[in-house]
């Protein structure tokens, strides 16, 4: 498809994007963006597929919407070359490979500002581009960035090992912080003249987002044990079995949740039990003890709507852990168009979770499936000023996927 084809929309339409970055975390980055109306050019290496493409395709389909896609290999001078010609106009270029890696191909940051002094370049790996030598060249993938960034140690019960969290949230946060970091690379670039560069390592990104629990360790040396499926300190705050075997999640927390929520049980918030001087019942205290008791057996005896109608009617914040079925039939999800089709390039029609959040006064689009690899290149190289011979060319030395 070329440049001239595609639709414009969104709050992101002018903007281009070039990602030679492979499964999760940058090309989420670049998905988002693709969403909200930028031109995203995918370089997908002509060595190797986007390991994203396995398991059915669903990975790629569902995260390489509206995307062009050039097959090439980057490393050769005739790649180099044709990497130069997307670069030269482009806002943003994100790469995700072993910390070094575009600097031994001679491709630095400083060579990239020499073709684009403005251009915004977001560097993703699992270990940084600098630091301990050993861990900078190490291939890293979700599972374990969350076993070194310290968040599995974190998931998964006090008497069994360690469990990686579902599903690949490492390389989610790492995902949306990109995003959000290259759109103000952009903006600054725009005032400045001046380009940027990010040094995205997906283990900081992991452990930039665990709240507190880091702190707790360094400042007051406070371990944070794995807790399972309830909370250690807060009573009424997990997850419980119904009468009809399906689990609820919910949370005693807050004054006006406890103060209605309490009331189920014909306990007063404010009362010995249950003083105002905290806005949940402690496990360690008598009402803590008789809370979570009576929760359990509440639960035990009613079927998880039934419970979940009642404690949300009080305000009481619950919900039946859903699973993708009982989430395709929910009047919420259909009612918010939370899943949305659209067809795939083979003309297949799919169904998959919507462009989020919901914008107003410029939505996003789903223009078109994941492409195929290579699908773009003829197209792309043309409106980069390749003319049809050079093409041929470049397909027949073998730099081009056929």
């Amino acid at each position: 498809m070329r440049k001239n084809e595609m639709p414009e929309f969104g709050l992101l339409s002018g903007l281009k994007v070039v990602h030679a970055s492979s499964v999760v975390a940058g090309p989420i980055a670049a998905e988002l963006m693709a969403e909200n109306g930028a031109d995203v050019i995918w370089i997908e290496s002509k060595r190797a597929l986007d390991t994203n493409r396995g398991k059915g395709g669903m990975g790629a389909e569902s995260e390489r919407r509206n995307m062009r896609n050039i097959s090439f290999d980057i490393p050769t001078d005739e790649g180099k070359k044709i990497l130069r010609a997307l670069l030269e106009d482009a806002d943003v270029f994100i790469e995700s490979s072993k910390g070094g890696q575009y600097a031994r191909w001679g491709l630095t940051d400083d060579v990239l500002w020499s073709w684009n002094p403005k251009l915004v370049i977001a560097h993703f790996s699992g270990y940084g581009q600098t630091g301990d030598p050993d861990y900078v060249s190490r291939g890293c993938y979700d599972p374990v960035c969350q076993a070194f960034s310290c968040l599995m140690h974190l998931n998964g019960f006090a008497d069994r090992e360690a469990l990686p969290a579902r599903e690949i949230p490492s390389d989610y946060l790492s995902g949306l912080t990109g995003f959000g970091m290259c759109l103000a690379g952009v903006m600054k670039a725009r005032e400045t003249g001046v380009g940027e560069s990010f040094d995205l390592a997906q283990y900081e990104l992991a452990i930039r987002y665990q709240n507190q629990r880091p702190m707790d360790w360094l400042v007051r040396g406070v371990p944070s044990p794995r807790v399972g499926n309830h909370n250690d300190v807060t009573a009424g705050w997990g997850a419980y079995t119904c009468k009809d075997g399906v689990a609820v999640y919910l949370m005693f927390l807050g004054p006006s949740v406890m103060a209605k929520g309490l009331q189920l049980f014909g306990w007063e918030f404010g009362s010995e039990l249950f003083p105002k001087t905290q806005n949940f019942a402690p496990l360690a205290t008598e009402g803590g003890q008789l809370l979570e008791a009576a929760i359990t057996k509440y639960c035990a005896e009613h079927t998880a709507k039934e419970v979940e109608e009642e404690l949300c009617s009080r305000g009481v914040p619950c919900s039946r852990i859903m699973d993708y079925e009982m989430a395709a039939e929910h009047p919420h999800y259909v009612a918010r168009e939370t899943f949305t089709e659209w067809e795939a390039v083979d003309g297949r029609m799919l169904k998959g979770v919507n462009t989020v959040p919901k914008v107003a006064n410029h939505p996003q689009q789903i223009w078109r499936g994941c492409p195929t690899p290579g699908m773009d290149t003829d197209d792309i190289l043309l409106d980069h000023g390749f003319a049809p011979g050079e093409i041929a060319a470049l397909r027949e030395q073998d730099i081009l996927r056929s």
